[in-house]
């Protein structure tokens, strides 16, 4: 449960970061708490992506990842951003990805954030 926690909390932090930097990645909201609760939710969903979708693109790419060196991995990524956004729409929660070259951007600032937080929180290993 402690790692689900930390997870979330630093895909929170990593999408947040990616709000931040990139203007096409949007989180609306009438005030802070409603943003921080959607930001909770989005993070929630995005791991649930990365956790049901992601296995199966990699089992299908895996020949494009020997052929790309596993550089693959950053449109994987790209895509499993928009995937969330496409269904944070579909739950009426206010965030949204616009284009792939936004997500692309967006995939690569959330995973070295997120890889960041996860080394300096702690998990269940500790």
């Amino acid at each position: 449960m402690k790692n689900l926690l930390v997870k979330t909390l630093a895909n929170a932090g990593a999408l947040g970061v990616a709000i931040w930097l990139l203007k096409d990645i949007t989180l609306t909201g009438e005030n802070t708490g409603r943003q921080t609760i959607t930001l909770i939710l989005v993070a929630l969903l995005f791991g649930v992506v990365n956790v049901v979708v992601k296995p199966v693109v990699k089992l299908l790419a895996f020949p494009l990842f020997i052929l790309t060196l596993g550089l693959i991995t950053l449109v994987i990524n790209a895509l499993m951003l928009l995937l969330t956004s496409w269904l944070a729409g579909k739950m009426d929660l206010s965030f949204h990805v616009e284009g792939f070259g936004t997500a692309f951007l967006g995939a690569l600032v959330v995973s070295i954030v997120a890889w960041a937080l996860h080394v300096v929180l702690p998990d269940d290993k500790d």
